[in-house]
């Protein structure tokens, strides 16, 4: 299954729900490839840690990266596109990463044409389905049971290439007006998005890397990045969170129905989401934060030494752990429950 983490706003901690989720399934079993799409390549770095500045530097590492891997496309060269080899997670065996590069932008005009004048070039035929091929042949060859896209904000041709070669979407969300008016524009983008992918089926069926019959569904969203007072949302973040559930219910759910980019409602509540699928709420993680990013794991997979903490503060923050991982827990039991039974 092919999960894309999007929202053109920036900041709604898209990066941070991909590593966590994506390290998660890892955990519980499934073998799992991220997937770096985002120039600032933030994945990549929070995955390789120490590594990351070797890695685009060693002759024998450094074009095993998104940009690379779809280089014999983007530049007509005469070898097809194969598989790359992928960095793995030093303490999670299930999870591989298929670095990011910082000049994939360099990409956009030649996809962006290609995706928008189809019949103009032959040459070019081959662009819209390069990067499902060199994802499809290196998820084939690590025997991938999930693959975790990660985007950079922004409605650019590459991720609505890569938006369109997804099973499932997730809307990262933060409690703030900006997350409202994003949804209120994906509400129109993405079933346009789809429209189109659906003429590219066709006009791109006899390519080298012919565009895949996909059809990306809304998998929930993610609220995240507010405070707790009292043990719920403090008032602002609650009322943000129930205008950012309205607009769900009433704009955007109602425009990806009509467009076929939702599940039947008896899968979301097999699942265990509500009316609003919400895949989950994450508070802010605080000062776990920065031991997450320090040692390169989730926040729910620090050690009480990684923690850092003596203590009465110790202990609030391994109670503070432990509610992360419940919560993580409850978002990766909600995208098993889909993948085994949409």
């Amino acid at each position: 299954m092919r999960i894309i983490f999007f929202n053109h706003k920036g900041g709604v901690s898209k990066t941070t729900s991909t590593f966590h989720i994506g390290w998660m399934l890892a955990e519980r079993g499934s073998r799992v490839l991220l997937v770096d799409a985002d120039p600032q390549c933030n994945l990549t770095s929070l995955v390789m840690q120490d590594d990351f500045v070797n890695y685009y530097t060693n002759p024998q590492t450094r074009e095993n990266n998104i940009k690379d891997g779809v280089s014999s496309a983007f530049e007509s060269k005469p070898t097809p596109i194969e598989h790359i080899t992928c960095y793995q997670a030093p303490r999670n065996g299930n999870l591989f990463l298929l670095p990011g590069h910082p000049n994939l932008t360099e990409l956009e005009p030649s996809l962006s044409f290609a995706q928008s004048a189809p019949n103009a070039f032959s040459t070019m035929q081959n662009l819209p389905g390069a990067f499902n091929a060199l994802i499809e042949k290196t998820s084939v060859q690590y025997n991938i049971d999930y693959i975790l896209i990660d985007l950079n904000p922004g409605l650019s041709a590459i991720n609505q290439n890569l938006f369109c070669i997804s099973d499932l979407f997730i809307l990262p969300t933060n409690p703030d007006p900006f997350s409202l008016m994003a949804i209120k524009t994906l509400a129109s983008v993405l079933p346009r998005w789809y429209r189109v992918a659906s003429e590219w089926k066709v006009a791109f069926a006899n390519s080298s890397y012919p565009f895949p019959d996909a059809n990306p569904k809304l998998g929930g969203i993610i609220v995240q990045r507010y405070n707790i007072r009292n043990g719920r949302p403090a008032s602002p973040f609650q009322n943000s969170m129930d205008e950012i559930f309205e607009e769900v219910n009433t704009v955007l759910k109602p425009s990806l129905v009509v467009s076929n980019m939702t599940y039947d409602q008896a899968i979301y509540q097999g699942s265990g989401m509500d009316d609003n699928l919400c895949l989950g709420q994450i508070p802010d993680f605080q000062s776990l934060q920065q031991q997450s990013q320090y040692h390169g794991i989730p926040v729910f997979a620090l050690t009480d030494q990684e923690i850092g903490k003596v203590g009465i503060v110790l202990a609030q923050m391994i109670e503070k752990r432990e509610e992360f991982l419940n919560l993580f827990t409850g978002i990766v039991e909600k995208i098993e429950y889909i993948k085994n039974n949409a």
